[in-house]
């Protein structure tokens, strides 16, 4: 058997992020979650038409996508905690909040140019 693991974040917390692979796994294992078919081919090649036609998901473009994603997910909340989950999800809606009211550097040169 062979896996493919792609290492989170190196800017995670390595305990939390570890903490929830192994709980989404178990949760595979004792639900009996049948993984999909390998995929051979460049995804970054595909269209997001295409990726939907072969029912491939994309993960959350945003902070704010993954912050709703993991609100949903009770498999990794618990995996977390109560305690540490509700304080994580509260810190990381700030931290979009506040990323949100910023204006980048981009943002000028893009709508703002004279």
């Amino acid at each position: 058997m062979r896996i493919e693991f792609r290492s989170p974040d190196p800017t995670c917390n390595p305990y939390l992020a570890f903490t929830a692979m192994l709980k989404a796994g178990m949760d595979g294992i004792e639900n009996q979650i049948e993984p999909p078919e390998p995929i051979d081919y460049d995804l970054f090649e595909l269209s997001l038409a295409e990726l939907e036609e072969r029912g491939i998901e994309t993960l959350p473009g945003n902070l704010g996508e993954a912050i709703r994603e993991l609100e949903k997910d009770k498999v990794i909340r618990d995996s977390l905690g109560k305690h540490i989950s509700t304080r994580y999800i509260d810190h990381k809606k700030r931290v979009w909040n506040d990323y949100s009211m910023y204006v980048t550097d981009w943002e000028f040169q893009k709508y703002l140019r004279y």
